[in-house]
């Protein structure tokens, strides 16, 4: 198999766990790969998320042109190819509506991630992208502005996404993710809950090489 074709068999396959695991509905939300530098591989329109294989996935040229198949491109194709380009690292990108991180996409509430060690360590902080139509050259815009910031993104009043140098790592920030979403809620229904302090945050930052955010230019 080669490149073009490992990648649709792999945006295939992550595509359908999140389908399964309640993450996105059978139209909602979509998934892209590199497949190298000019190409990516990304579901299309119009598709049972839940029931895709590696031929319905489409094969795009970072021009925006769909190679082959006859395929409709997603409505989200512009955000994502905006990513790839503003954050050339990225690997991958999942898009999702799962849906207690979408309750912090809808409440004047942050989603905190510093009340468990692992939300901290593989989400960091997520950015917030104000809202945008679905599909809009502006909504591409702003979250490819939060991916140059944040590997998490959540966008006011739709959905949540994720990056990744491949998918295996875009998929764990979206299920942790939607892990954190539900350990809020839940302290939140408890009266409240201790938060990691700045010395342990700086100890993740450590771990995990990243610069936190107020140190970044």
């Amino acid at each position: 198999m080669d490149e073009a074709g490992q990648a649709k068999a792999e945006v295939a396959r992550f595509t359908k766990r999140l389908y399964e695991e309640g993450l996105i509905t059978v139209s909602g939300g979509n998934v892209s790969m590199r497949i190298d530098a000019d190409r990516i591989a990304i579901t299309p329109s119009a598709v049972d998320k839940g029931a895709l294989d590696a031929a319905q996935i489409g094969e795009l040229g970072m021009d925006g042109d769909m190679r082959g198949g006859g395929l409709k491109s997603s409505i989200e194709t512009g955000m994502h190819l905006a990513i790839y380009r503003r954050a050339p690292e990225t690997g991958a990108i999942v898009h999702a509506h799962p849906p207690y991180a979408s309750v912090f996409t809808a409440i004047d509430r942050e989603l905190d991630t510093t009340l468990i060690a692992e939300s901290y360590a593989i989400l960091g902080r997520p950015a917030f992208a104000p809202y945008a139509i679905m599909g809009s050259p502006e909504l591409a815009e702003q979250v490819a502005a939060c991916a140059e910031q944040a590997a998490c993104i959540l966008m006011e009043q739709h959905g949540a996404l994720a990056l990744g140098r491949d998918l295996t790592e875009a998929f764990n920030r979206v299920e942790v993710l939607e892990h954190t979403a539900r350990i809020n809620l839940y302290a939140a229904l408890l009266g409240g809950a201790r938060k990691l302090d700045d010395e342990r945050l700086a100890a993740l930052d450590a771990l995990m090489g990243r610069i936190p955010l107020k140190d970044r230019e």
